[in-house]
């Protein structure tokens, strides 16, 4: 094991330009999902006609995909029907259809949870189904949600390692690099990207405590 090697300035630059990359796409990917998530999720809520059963098969389809698949077939799948797309790109919109439609549950569900008897209290006093969901369910909805959905940020901002199949110059496809210029730098190598996935991952379940604590 060489550390001293393998904590060269040169790597440590390169490894920290594929975090940045790796940051971008979780940041973006996590943005559109959860934006996604929510209009899904709630029109699922709502039951609109035709709408709602279709985006049910469309999110069932996604969420039983692995996720590798999804990343392959929108890189090498969707050009050969004219769509082409960079790899970031690429990246993000795998990883952004694959976690909306976990999102999309998460809210659904965390709607579902508030008591019908609020809601029917609600509309019986005059207010309209928008107003219920707006003023009623989603404050008491949202206390359910915060934590899994911070559990999925998580999970996305690790799945983005998942898109060094498609060679994005994430963290962990620069760390393949730096490994394979020396045996000696593996253990190094990946003890470091591990530090750096725990810090930021552990930084991120803090935050979803402090978020569970205000909203209780």
């Amino acid at each position: 094991m060489d550390f001293i090697g393998a904590y060269s300035p040169d790597n440590l630059r390169f490894l920290m330009e594929g975090l940045k990359i790796t940051l971008f796409v979780a940041f973006i990917a996590i943005i559109l999902s959860f934006v996604i998530g929510c209009i899904v999720g709630t029109i699922r809520y709502a039951k609109v006609p035709i709408l709602s059963p279709i985006l049910m098969v469309i999110v069932e389809v996604l969420r039983n995909l692995p996720l590798l698949l999804i990343i392959l077939f929108v890189q090498f799948g969707l050009p050969e029907i004219g769509i082409k797309m960079t790899i970031t790109f690429g990246a993000i919109v795998a990883l952004t259809a694959f976690e909306a439609s976990m999102i999309s549950e998460i809210v659904r569900a965390g709607l579902t949870s508030v008591p019908k008897g609020q809601v029917e209290a609600a509309r019986s006093s005059g207010l309209t189904q928008m107003q219920t969901l707006w003023h009623i369910v989603l404050p008491q909805g949202l206390r359910k949600m915060v934590p899994p959905l911070v559990s999925q940020f998580i999970s996305l901002l690790k799945d983005t390692s998942l898109a060094v199949i498609i060679s994005l110059a994430e963290l962990v496809h620069n760390a393949q690099i730096i490994m394979g210029q020396n045996s000696n730098y593996p253990i190094p190598i990946l003890l470091l990207i591990a530090v750096i996935y725990f810090v930021i991952n552990y930084a991120l379940s803090l935050i979803s405590k402090r978020l569970e604590t205000k909203t209780a």
